[in-house]
């Protein structure tokens, strides 16, 4: 049975990459003839990549645009994105970046495990998982980063801070997005553990995580002590019912 799918794509000065993207998406989804749609979500960018997602929407039926008045982070785009692909007859819910960290091939192998599972992740720390293109600092953090998260919460997931992820409807509608704060990646870790808590299935799917090309990284020291600070306290309110 084909589901209905849609693709939450968060931009912030991404405008070198967007249009890229979604060729690169278009393809992809008429090769696999997937039902997807492309939803951009753009933080009023100001190098003008909202308003060419605008414009690419009259030559792609299957992309939407999400205007968001100010950059606010990965975490409330993304929620922005649920909510609205929610309100449509989604069956699945894909996050992914703009940047081509993420590789649209691996797009429909996401979509496809979640037929036997509820949730999806592309990970780069499983058997046939990897990272392309980094220095020797960002492996070590990144890989500490799902080790840090893993073993404060108790998981066994090994990439708790990738963000390629596929989710059931109904995974996204049980966790209770109104009360997620977290804004940078410790987001990612917070919807998988919320995702866990409620019992749902989790399968983590080996990708190449390329390092971007064009651009610049959001990552910030205040993304990095949000997560390190966030984590136990997730483990906390879960140990006091509170979560």
């Amino acid at each position: 049975m084909q589901v209905r799918v849609v693709v939450c794509l968060p931009t912030y000065n991404e405008r070198e990459n967007l249009e890229p993207m979604v060729r690169a998406l278009d393809e992809v989804v008429r090769r696999h003839e997937l039902d997807a749609r492309v939803l951009v979500i753009d933080d009023s960018s100001p190098d003008g990549t909202g308003e060419l997602a605008d414009r690419l929407t009259g030559q792609f039926r299957f992309l939407s645009v999400l205007h968001r008045k100010r950059k606010e982070g990965l975490g409330p785009a993304y929620l922005a994105g649920f909510v609205w692909a929610l309100a449509t007859d989604a069956d699945r819910i894909v996050e992914m970046d703009c940047d081509f960290s993420h590789d649209p091939e691996d797009l429909p192998r996401l979509v496809a495990a979640t037929q036997d599972t509820d949730l999806a992740l592309g990970s780069r720390y499983v058997k046939g998982g990897g990272t392309s293109n980094w220095g020797l600092g960002r492996r070590i953090v990144s890989r500490f980063g799902s080790f840090y998260a893993r073993v404060l919460l108790g998981v066994g997931i090994r990439d708790l801070t990738g963000g390629f992820k596929c989710f059931r409807r109904v995974v996204l509608e049980d966790i209770g997005l109104e009360r997620i704060t977290t804004k940078g990646y410790a987001f990612q870790i917070e919807t998988t553990y919320r995702a866990l808590r409620k019992g749902a299935r989790v399968v983590e799917i080996p990708i190449i995580f390329a390092d971007r090309e064009t651009g610049t990284s959001k990552m910030t020291r205040g993304i990095v002590f949000e997560a390190v600070t966030k984590v136990p306290a997730l483990r906390l309110r879960a140990l006091l019912g509170r979560l």
